[in-house]
């Protein structure tokens, strides 16, 4: 096997059309499906995880985690045939636990999943024409039941069971909407649909035995045990003035389509082709998630919408509503929220909710955000950036950063950073970018758009065209090496530009079909393109003609490069094998092995070869290449790689492809050899910006500095001020304060001799209470004494009265025990007999089994001699038999002599039948082919009289229902004769009010001529007027510059008439400064 090792570091897309494409492995990492890969993404960290497709796999339609997030299950198709793989997420990493691939039943693809409660069982979907619902024992991968949800090839969409019970699952689709359960093998519809049929979109638990179901007309449902309960309309909102008109005229261009190589069959995009008429008029609900308060909903294009349910009623009120913000580097930002979202998930603790959307994008919030918004919508926040939602056509790299630049058909070009795995920048245009090219310096970009080349500055914060080529539907662009030229594509013609001139140097011509790919050498002196006329051209750029040239018509060509010391040519394309070219000739053809390369990238180093193919997936092998079939292969992505590019230091693979996923891959050598670039310099941190946007912030900076001086002056003068006023209130307050304290003085020397007063008046009055409480305590004390001797003699006489009620109690104790003593005997005595006699039984019962034991012995005696009699009998039998066969086996011996004489001739009379039987079955054979194909006529035509049987009976039952019709339909004929005539005596007025209506119209059709004749006229007012706008608008630039310098100029003025307006009590100097100041002013002016 190859020792080139690629192994996955990051990716940037999503995958939005595989079914419940989002949800939480726990409160950080989320799980989606990106290319043909499944990532674990820490919200935190930022870092990724990768759970690969199967091998071969075209692609994943569906996914769905158990809930005790420990499994994952991914439906794919695999070599044309649907398989289902379930992963353990808790093992590191994860590892395949069980795959579904043997099925007894008609299925072409799984387009729902859900695993139940205890996560043991899990429901699948099949789609459309058979539409089976399959119950599984996924770990012993057996059907436990089976049932065919729909027969009229209706789109089913969701699959789900009952939060709480394993054996109840629920089903919604285009007028389907069926709870079942499953008991005794079979499952079995519990519910019954009353009213119109409704296209059910989405659905969700919200309790045990309530569902929530949302339709594409915005209506919402609320199914108790299968009978509505309550329903609601989601109300449309009204788009603003602004864009309300761009978002009519646009809305046919708004959906941009998506690769369908493995998208569901009943998905978003048929979905949206049903509704497309009505798509502004009713919001369509693709998501339903529950959570603890009630339910989040999908609301139509950029919307999602809460419901919280009422404490008293069954019911749900809508509660806050969240919306997609417009992205500011969109060009039509009315667009930025058209896109629907279809599928969320919140977080274990409920704390986050992310969405993905149509334009595979994902978004996230915080719910306490949401509490904060007081009635405005709350906006959601981009999960990690804003990615590509259509095929990425172009990739690009560069020497000195690590950047990576892609355009898509979504109209977009991004540029990423590889080393930090973020969103560097990123601009979106009216038109389709098909090719890009960064310059080795990492500051300018050329790209290819439908109508226009385009070179462009990497400013820090914007992509700014600063030259446009009229090269329309550019396929491919690339720098030189040294970054001094640039190639550009238009059909079969390759232009080159100069980097520094920005002239077109040369045209090189001679492709007689599409060029698909050019690359140039080492040092930038030869170009090699290849296109789908089978051509391989190496052109000389001196010279501008060809030196070399390998055609071979049979084969459409995808993509060229070249050996870093240019000597080999390597080209892929359609007739699936890899070529080496030298010397205008095929040295070597390498099989593909059934598959179409699209892409080809050689290291720098020359050691290592990657190639991308048509089914996703890429193969790394090493240099020279090996006869034999030594390559790792690597699932990627979803669709054909478009692009492949390694960086300058050979460390980093990029792959593109048509599923919009960009990746990133960290090469190995397992042979060690040196496959790292020391690089010389670090990557560079300079950024590029214009000079007006420099002079606008230096102007900005001075103006703001101007402002701070002035702002320091006034707060210096207020301060001034302010210590002026603060001294003079200082003095009046210590004024005050020393009258005040004379005040008080006096105060206080009054206050003291009241207080001796006081002291002497209350040392009287203390002097005479303590008399009166010594003779009151005197009292007191012979009362007590007289108390107490009471006391001790009623305690004397309770003393007696307790010893005697003793003493009496003790007698009663004593005849109590010699009753019990008493009693205890005779029931000993009584219970000692009874054990007599049970033990005298329980002897005799002894002895009745032993009496038996010896008669069962007897009996087996007995038995045992008469058997032995039986045997002797018997061999004394066989052995007369013996003596008797012997005989006649002596007889027989005689008899076979015979017997042989007689066989021979009737072998030969056998012989002579064979033949004759032989030549009978034959014409049995034939009789048997005549017989079985009449059979087959009569069972053809048994099942025709059987149908046409069946048809005369509904036929006959229709004639019966049709007279009845006929009958009731006479009585409505008479009837409706009657209001005939009576209308036609009202038609004729009408037919008055008609003519005069058309000649009414006849005149409003001339007044319209007039009207258009006019709307000519005021469209030229209008370019002039428009003119005329841009003129003022020119001349009000020019005034408001003048009004700047005038402004400044007062600015000025006023820091110097500040400065004099300091010196204000002092007059002399004041006197001097403003003299100054005229003078400076006067020689200014």
């Amino acid at each position: 096997m190859s020792t080139v090792v690629a192994q996955s570091l990051h990716v940037f897309g999503l995958r939005s059309h595989v079914a419940n494409n989002i949800f939480f492995f726990d409160e950080q990492i989320i799980i989606f499906p990106s290319g043909n890969h499944c990532v674990k993404y820490n919200v935190d960290q930022k870092w990724q995880k990768f759970i690969p497709g199967s091998d071969k796999s075209q692609g994943m339609l569906a996914l769905s985690i158990s809930p005790n997030r420990r499994y994952l299950a991914i439906s794919e198709i695999v070599q044309e045939k649907p398989v289902i793989t379930i992963y353990e997420l808790s093992s590191i990493p994860c590892r395949k636990r069980k795959i579904l691939n043997n099925f007894d039943f008609p299925v072409q693809r799984f387009i729902s999943m859900a695993f139940s409660p205890d996560s043991k069982y899990l429901l699948t979907q099949t789609s459309p024409p058979e539409s089976n619902l399959v119950y599984w024992l996924w770990e012993k991968q057996k059907v436990m039941a089976i049932i065919r949800t729909d027969s009229q090839n209706n789109a089913v969409y969701q699959v789900s069971f009952n939060p709480q019970d394993n054996t109840q699952v629920c089903v919604t689709g285009n007028g389907i909407f069926k709870l079942l359960r499953f008991a005794e093998g079979t499952l079995k519809q519990t519910n019954f649909q009353r009213g119109e049929p409704q296209n059910y979109l989405a659905h969700t638990w919200v309790s045990e035995d309530k569902i929530i179901v949302g339709t594409d007309t915005g209506k919402l449902f609320l199914f108790e045990s299968g009978d509505q309960r309550w329903e609601t309309s989601i109300m449309v909102k009204e788009p603003t003035s602004e864009t309300g008109n761009l978002e009519v005229i646009r809305e046919s261009e708004s959906l941009i389509q998506f690769p369908t190589i493995s998208s569901p069959v009943p998905s978003y995009e048929q979905v949206m082709m049903a509704s497309n008429n009505s798509q502004l008029a009713m919001p369509q609900v693709f998501a339903i998630a529950a959570y603890s308060k009630g339910f989040a909903c999908a609301a139509g294009p950029g919307r999602v919408l809460l419901f919280e349910k009422m404490e008293e009623k069954d019911i749900y009120r809508e509660s806050r509503e969240i919306r997609i913000p417009t992205d500011p580097q969109s060009n039509e930002r009315s667009q930025s929220d058209k896109q629907d979202v279809l599928c969320m998930c919140f977080s274990p603790s409920e704390e986050t909710l992310v969405v993905s959307t149509s334009k595979n994008q994902l978004y996230s919030i915080t719910m306490s955000l949401t509490e904060i918004s007081k009635g405005e919508p709350a906006h959601f926040e981009y999960l990690m950036y804003p990615l590509h939602s259509a095929a990425i056509t172009g990739l690009a790299t560069c020497i000195r950063k690590p950047f990576i630049a892609t355009c898509s058909l979504d109209r977009s070009v991004r540029i990423w950073n590889y080393e930090s795995n973020t969103l560097e920048l990123f601009k979106e245009y009216q038109e389709e970018a098909y090719a890009i090219s960064l310059h080795p310096s990492g500051h300018f970009v050329v790209v290819g758009f439908a109508d226009k080349l385009r070179l462009m500055n990497l400013l820090i914060d914007d992509i700014r065209s600063f030259k446009e080529y009229s090269v329309r539907g550019c396929r491919e662009c690339s720098f030189s090496n040294g970054g001094h030229l640039f190639a550009a594509v238009s059909g079969n013609v390759i232009h080159i530009f100069a980097t520094t001139s920005l002239e077109n140097i040369s045209n090189l011509k001679g492709h007689t079909g599409k060029v698909r790919s050019v690359v140039w050498n080492a040092d930038d002196s030869k170009l090699i393109s290849c296109g789908t006329d089978g051509a391989v051209y190496e052109w000389n750029l001196s010279s501008g003609k060809r030196e070399t040239e390998c055609v071979l018509k049979s084969c459409s060509y995808n993509c060229v490069t070249v050996s870093p010391d240019a000597k080999i040519i390597f080209a892929v394309g359609s007739d699936q094998t890899l070529k080496e070219i030298a010397d205008s000739s095929i040295l070597r053809e390498i099989s593909a092995f059934d598959v179409v390369y699209t892409a080809i990238v050689i290291s720098h180093s020359g050691r290592m070869m990657f190639v991308g193919t048509s089914v996703g997936t890429i193969r790394a092998m090493k240099y020279p290449l090996p006869l034999q079939k030594e390559f790792n292969e690597y699932q990627a992505h979803a669709g054909p790689i478009t692009k492949m590019l390694l960086t300058f230091d050979d460390q980093f693979l990029l792959t593109v492809a048509e599923d919009g996923c960009l990746f990133t891959w960290k090469v190995f050598d397992k042979d060690g050899r040196g496959i790292k670039r020391e690089r010389e310099v670090g990557f560079a941190e300079e950024v590029l910006i214009t000079k007006t946007d420099m002079e606008e912030k230096a102007q900005i900076m001075l103006e703001l500095k101007t402002r701070v001086e002035e702002l320091k002056m006034e707060n210096e003068y207020q301060l001034r001020l302010k210590d002026m006023n603060y001294s003079e209130k200082i003095k009046e307050l210590t004024d005050k304060f020393l009258q005040e304290m004379e005040s008080l003085k006096t105060k206080n020397q009054v206050l003291k001799t009241e207080k001796e007063k006081q002291d002497v008046f209350h040392r009287e009055r203390i002097d005479d209470l303590l008399d009166k409480q010594s003779q009151e305590l005197q009292d007191l004390e012979c009362c007590n004494n007289q108390k107490l001797l009471l006391e001790y003699e009623k305690y004397q006489e309770l003393q007696l009265k307790s010893q005697r009620m003793q003493e009496e109690y003790e007698k009663q104790l004593r005849d109590n025990d010699e009753t019990k003593s008493q009693a205890l005997e005779e029931l000993t005595e009584f219970y000692e007999a009874k054990l007599q006699e049970k033990t005298t039984l329980l002897e005799e019962a002894q002895e009745d089994v032993r009496q038996q034991l010896r008669e069962f012995e007897e009996t087996k005696k007995q038995i045992e001699e008469d058997e032995d009699r039986e045997i002797q009998d018997i061999k004394t039998k066989y052995e007369k038999k013996l003596r008797d066969e012997k005989e006649s086996n002596l007889r027989l011996k005689g008899e076979t002599g015979i017997m042989r004489k007689k066989f021979s001739s009737l072998q030969k009379e056998v012989e002579e039948r064979t033949n004759d039987i032989e030549s009978l079955k034959r014409e049995q054979v034939k009789l048997q082919g005549v017989i079985k194909s009449l059979e087959k006529d009569i069972l053809g035509l048994k099942r025709e009289i059987q149908e046409r049987d069946e048809t005369i009976q509904d036929k006959e039952k229709r004639i019966y229902d049709l007279k009845k019709k006929n009958q009731e339909l006479e009585k409505f004929k008479f009837v409706l004769d009657y209001k005939i005539k009576e209308l036609k005596k009202q038609i004729e007025p009408r037919e008055d009010e008609i003519k005069v209506m058309k000649e009414q119209i006849q005149e409003m059709e001339a007044e319209l001529e007039r009207f258009h004749k006019q709307n000519t006229q005021l469209e030229l007012n209008i370019m002039e007027l428009w003119q005329k706008l841009r003129a003022t608008d020119q001349e009000m630039h020019r005034e408001r510059q003048k009004e700047r310098d005038l402004e400044a100029l007062v600015r000025r003025f006023k820091t110097d008439l500040h400065n004099c307006v300091a010196y204000i009590q002092e007059p002399r100097l004041l006197k001097e400064k403003v003299r100054a100041l005229f003078e400076k002013w006067r020689s200014q002016g």
